[in-house]
Parts: C-alpha cells; structure tokens; sequence
C-alpha cells in the first residue's frame, strides 16, 4: 500500500519539576536548601530515512509523545534530560501545520530537524533561598513541552516525472532505462502508485525519474488516481509527456496532450509551465506512410520537443535519455521548499498577565499558561509558599482583573483545583 498524505500528533516531553530538598548531615550546620533542579524534557526530532519511500509507517501510529524530564533531586542533584523522540521519514516529505497548513521543513536535503522542544526543568528550592528567605519550601515546575498536529506530505524527489493518460507506455519505459519493476499490463491503472527509478547517462551521472499513475480527463477535481498522485511531480524539473501515437486506443494524440496540459494546468500553473518533451510512443505501430505532419505542427506550436520512441522495440529510447539528460543540465535544481510556518505568540506577552475567567457552578474559574506553571510551583501547606503566590496575584494585577470581571468578596475562586474564597 502507497500512503503519501498522513496527519499526526506531536508533543515534546515535559520538563521535571525542582525538588524541595534540604541538606541534612551529622556535624553540619545550616545545610539550607539543596534542591535539584529538573531535566528538560525531550524533543521531537525528524530524521529523513533514506530506505523508504511511503509514509506506511504512519497508517497506524499517529501519536508520537516524547519522554519528559526527570525530576530535580536532592544534594543539589540535576533531574536527567529525557532523550529525544526521533521520527524518519521519507526523502521529500514535507511538514505542514495541519491547521493552517503553512510548510514547517522540507525534509529533502538536510540533517535531523527539532520540530518541537521539549519544556525546561523546573528549578529546584535552592535557587529561591534569600537572606530573608532562608528556608524555601517550594519549588519551581518543569515547563510543558509543546504540542500540535501536523501533516506529513510526501513529494517524491524526481528530477524527471513521467505523465500521461493510462495506458500509454509510461510503465514499460521506465522499466527499460531504469532498474525499476513496475507492473506492466495491457489494463488502464496497470500502477497504483509512483514508482522511482535511477536512470544512468554513463559514468556516475545520471537522474531520477518518476512513473506517475495515469491521468484521465477531471484529475485535477479528483478523478481517478491522477489528483493523489500529481503532487509527486510539483518537483520534477522536467516532465516527459508519453502519449499514444498510434492512437491503439481510439484516442486522438493531439487530444491526449491538450488534455493532459489542462488538467496540469488545473492543478498548478506552475506545474503546467514546467519544461516537456513530448514521448510519441508505439511508433512501431504505425504504417510506414503514416502522414504525422498535423500531430508535429501541433506540438511545435506547444514549443516542446519531439521524440518517436517505441517501448516494445527499444527504438529511440537511449535517445529520449540523453535528450532529458542534456535538457536537465540547462535547468534549476530540484525544488526545496522554505519554510513559512510562524509559530504562535504566545498569549502573554511580558509584563502582561492576561487571564481568563469564567463561572462554572457558582465557581469562579481563573486560567492562563503563566498561572498554571505558578501553581506547579507553590507548596500550599507552607505558609511563606502561599504568601509568595498571593504576592505575584496582586503584583500582576490577577485580583483587579477579577474584581473587574464580577468577582465579588465571598465568591469562590478556583485556580487549578487550587480552590479559596475571594476577600476584597
């Protein structure tokens, strides 16, 4: 099974909390707080592994969580970093935001890429000793590791893309300039799936080319296989249009090409204006006196050029390769993709402690991402903890916003299960 297109979730680890640790040992006094500080949680990290070509793996693992970070420990004792989650993937997938489906990587030509970071350790109870604050009974939480949903896009990475409509010999010339096996019947949609083949011009130079499922007329809206496939040859430098000669079919060729050129035109422009040799094909099948004059006049209208080749004689076909070979020494190389992803502000700024409140059964809720990790942070059975969680409520402005929202004196307020009565 061919899969090219798959949605996943990502989370990076979660950061290890600080420990809340004093020094204690016989003959020495005044140990103070020697708690560790946690680990940072891991990454996830994307790797291209170059012995696949289909996002198979993926048809049914589509959650991927990194570890998170150890926790702080005492005697000053660092949390371990979590190791980061490595996922491989085919050369050519690209990484997309599945909300918005801005490009995050092209993971073509490049080494592992950190997708997403895993959150920072927490600090542990030593860093919050103060001359006036001798004996710290909290801590500070690991950050959360971030999260989100992506797709996973391949197009395949081919120098020359092979397109037609089905049956017209695609298969069977891939086949005898390649080492590619790919199924050849006298049937329409003999291929399911784009099949690579590495074509050899001597020497060690050389190009990839693409066999690309047949397209018929509506392919660009959905029809048939062509629209799942046509994004395997957005890359392709040049395109080797295959089209019946003979019309063995009852099709006419002139009708085959401007139809092909629509639906590629259909799908992207960009695509349409890619350079193409057109590859008449089963010339064999042609009665020597066979008037072509209207076919070529046509296709030197179209500015493309033109080669007579038959798949089942070989007759042609080393030309037709150094003719692709010489066209793609004079044009750009493959596309890479740049990113244009913009990761999220997050909704607080600095200095601005936005929060949001709501009412649930006659319980005021107060929430925001800055609230969440203080809470992580505060020992609510130490008094001098909770004073200094009182401190940064009002500090920040928390209170006011509430009594500006309809709290009132007696109301209860609950901050991440951290339940009180509100006093004015």
């Amino acid at each position: 099974m061919f899969i090219d297109q798959v949605k996943i979730y990502i989370k990076a680890g979660d950061g290890g909390n600080g420990a809340v640790s004093f020094h204690r040992e016989k003959y020495v006094a005044e140990g103070g707080p020697d708690g560790g500080d946690g680990g940072r949680g891991g990454n996830i990290v994307f790797v291209i592994d170059e012995g696949t070509n289909t996002l198979l793996n993926f048809r049914y693992h589509r959650k991927f969580i990194a570890k998170n970070g150890e926790n702080g420990k005492g005697g000053k004792c660092h949390g371990a970093t979590a190791e980061d989650l490595i996922i491989p993937v085919p050369a050519g997938t690209i990484i997309r935001d599945a909300q918005t489906g801005a490009i995050i990587k092209d993971m073509s030509d490049c080494g592992p890429f950190v997708c997403l970071k895993g959150g920072n350790g927490g600090w542990g109870n030593r860093h919050f000793a103060t001359p006036t604050r001798q004996i710290p009974r909290f801590a500070k939480s690991g950050l959360k590791g971030k999260e989100m949903e992506v797709t996973l896009e391949l197009k395949m990475l081919a120098d020359v893309g092979f397109v037609g409509l089905p049956n017209v010999g695609k298969s069977s010339i891939l086949s005898m300039i390649s080492a590619a096996k790919p199924k050849i019947a006298n049937y329409h949609f003999t291929t399911l799936s784009p099949v690579l083949g590495v074509v050899s011009t001597g020497g060690e130079s050389g190009f990839v080319a693409a066999d690309i499922p047949g397209l018929i007329e509506g392919a660009s809206d959905g029809l048939g296989l062509g629209h799942d496939f046509l994004r395997h040859v957005d890359r392709c430098r040049l395109l080797l249009h295959v089209v019946d000669v003979a019309g063995s079919e009852g099709r006419d060729p002139i009708e085959d090409i401007a139809l092909i050129n629509e639906e590629l035109q259909r799908y992207s422009e960009d695509l349409a204006s890619r350079p193409q040799i057109v590859v008449a094909n089963k010339r064999d099948l042609l009665p020597p006196d066979t008037d072509l004059s209207e076919f070529e006049q046509y296709v030197a209208s179209l500015g493309y050029p033109l080669i007579y080749v038959s798949a089942a004689t070989g007759e042609n076909v080393k030309q037709m390769v150094h003719l692709a070979a010489e066209k793609l020494r004079d044009l750009p190389p493959l596309t890479i993709y740049d990113a244009d992803y913009v990761e999220p502000q997050p909704t607080v700024e600095p200095g601005n402690h936005d929060i949001v409140l709501r009412r649930e059964n006659k319980v005021w809720v107060v929430e925001a991402d800055w609230l969440y990790n203080l809470v992580g942070s505060v020992n609510f059975e130490d008094r001098e903890s909770l004073n200094y969680f009182d401190r940064v409520l009002r500090s920040s402005g928390v209170f006011q916003k509430m009594r500006e929202g309809g709290v009132r004196d007696g109301d209860a307020v609950s901050i991440y299960d951290f339940e009180f009565d509100f006093v004015e």
